[in-house]
């Protein structure tokens, strides 16, 4: 009798693991609606300049683009996914930040996946919340660029590389490859990535139990990862020869730490997560903080152990290692730092898991800072969708000349305005204005004097047709970069010449500003061709 009371117990564990499934389903989507509802605020923004960029780049043929941008700089997968997508959806900026929407809200899953699988339920449901509120990806979640499918490919790379490597299980060495490969596409910031996994992984093979299997586990994994992405290489070292960021200069131990803290949630959230979470990572590997963690078994505080330090030096030493690179060739930024947000996401949710009811009300804290609509700034990237609108309610006609002194600032322009006008940037007229090309770009600007070359443009114009010049707001921005230097003299040359020009006659300037011009902002000055040019 007793054999046969025993027997409704596994139907009321499969019951109980149901009703957890369930649960578990239930609280994903809540978070995945919150996350939608948070990240689509300003889902219609304006576009600036490299969403102009974006689109322009994505509208050529598929197979034309990879080799658009070897003169770019950047891979091809987010451009890829971006053609494919706008030849749905359509190319309006709703429609194409929808893409990067996506890409945003499916960190919360996989955060809760992947803290999962290393760390326990508990660690999930942290690492879920941290992706669904978190501000940069909530940000970049509302722009047509590729930082949010970065972030989350490099979440998807951190989760596999810690089960792969730090537990050993062999079944994630190939979404190891191919992730880590995706990345590489997705974005160049990812090798900085690769060089603190290869960091972690010398910690790591310190203390693996099977040195030989580890190596043949890393060979095979990396050694997946070169091959699918050996084909891009040859691209990558021209882009690095010819194209690099001359508009970056080489950043200081302040912008280091503001990185860290960026990756973190930004000033108001970072030092929360790094001082509570910090502490629950402390005590994994061995510096236990009293009343702060609680006890687990030895082989399971080895095993969290090694994920955490595995962890801790990929994204310490990814950092580290962008950051000394841009003292050699500077191209740094704050929102290159999508490929760190990943590890940022999966240490935060373990870290804060480990200190419990100190976690929880972390967490609270962080879910009411990042869910104010103030937090993150969306709505004034730029004021080019404006001024573009402003060009067209004046008096002009097909065949207007538009030129830009920024020059990248004409694919966006070109969006707005549309194949009516003709354009042209101080580097002279282009033929196709939906991409820039970055191939030795300063010297070639340097190499393109304003006055003679304004001549050349306002020579095919005739008597009557307009010449819109637009310039950065100069006020708004620190241009003390080489080519952001250089731009800022370029844009008060072209204006001198064309004052200067006895052909044209200067009519109004538009917008008039304030004390306060918008950042990443634009005038335009509006001439006219006098009706006796030859």
């Amino acid at each position: 009798m007793s054999s046969v009371a025993a027997r409704p117990e596994p139907v009321g564990r499969l019951r109980a693991g149901s009703l957890t499934t369930v649960l578990t389903v239930v609280g994903l989507i809540a978070l995945i609606a919150v996350s939608l509802l948070l990240r689509t605020r300003a889902l219609r923004a304006g576009f600036w300049i490299d969403e102009g960029l974006s689109v322009g780049i994505s509208q050529r043929d598929l197979l034309d683009i990879p080799g658009v941008l070897r003169m770019d700089g950047s891979p091809p997968l987010y451009y890829l996914l971006l053609h494919v997508w706008m030849s749905v959806m359509g190319d309006g900026e709703g429609e194409t930040h929808g893409l990067s929407v996506i890409f945003a809200v499916a960190t919360v899953p996989v955060a809760w996946w992947g803290a999962r699988g290393l760390a326990g339920v508990r660690a999930a449901w942290m690492a879920a919340v941290l992706a669904a509120f978190h501000p940069f990806l909530t940000f970049y979640a509302q722009e047509t660029r590729m930082y949010a499918l970065a972030a989350l490919l490099a979440l998807v790379f951190a989760s596999c590389w810690a089960r792969a490597y730090a537990l050993g299980d062999r079944r994630y060495l190939a979404p190891v490859a191919v992730s880590g490969a995706l990345l590489l596409y997705t974005h160049n910031w990812a090798i900085f990535l690769l060089a603190g996994s290869v960091a972690g992984l010398l910690a790591l093979w310190w203390g693996a139990p099977a040195c030989r299997a580890f190596i043949r586990d890393v060979a095979l994994g990396y050694g997946g990862l070169v091959l699918l992405y050996l084909p891009w290489v040859p691209t990558l070292l021209f882009q690095a020869a010819h194209t690099g960021a001359p508009w970056a200069t080489k950043p200081g131990t302040e912008q280091l730490l503001d990185a860290a803290f960026t990756s973190m949630g930004g000033g108001g959230g970072g030092p929360l997560l790094l001082i509570v979470a910090g502490a629950g990572i402390a005590t994994l590997l061995g510096r236990p903080l009293a009343g702060v963690a609680p006890a687990m078994p030895e082989e399971e505080a080895r095993r969290r152990q090694r994920v955490v330090l595995g962890l801790v030096i990929l994204l310490v030493g990814g950092l580290l290692a962008a950051w000394i690179a841009s003292q050699l060739s500077p191209a740094w930024t704050n929102r290159y730092l999508a490929v760190f947000v990943g590890p940022v996401v999966l240490l935060g949710g373990i870290g804060l898991a480990q200190t419990r009811a100190l976690g929880i009300a972390a967490l609270a804290v962080l879910v009411f800072l990042w869910a104010d609509p103030r937090t993150v700034a969306l709505n004034t990237k730029s004021n080019v969708r404006d001024v573009a609108a402003s060009v067209e309610y004046r008096p002009v006609t097909t065949g207007d000349l538009v030129i830009s002194t920024h020059p990248e600032q004409v694919a966006v322009l070109h969006y707005y305005l549309g194949d009516r006008f003709k354009y042209a940037t101080s580097l002279g007229a282009q033929d196709d204005p939906r991409f820039l090309d970055w191939t030795d770009v300063r010297q070639r600007l340097l190499m393109t004097p304003p006055t003679p070359t304004a001549r050349k443009l306002v020579d095919r114009m005739q008597a009557g047709q307009a010449v819109i010049l637009i310039q950065p707001i100069l006020r708004s921005y620190r241009w003390n970069a080489p080519w952001t230097r250089l731009v800022k003299r370029r844009s008060i040359e072209w204006e001198r010449a064309l004052n200067a020009d006895p052909r044209l006659r200067r009519v109004e300037s538009f917008p008039r500003f304030g004390l306060r011009p918008p950042p990443r902002g634009v005038r335009a000055v509006l001439y006219r061709v006098r009706p006796d040019v030859s």
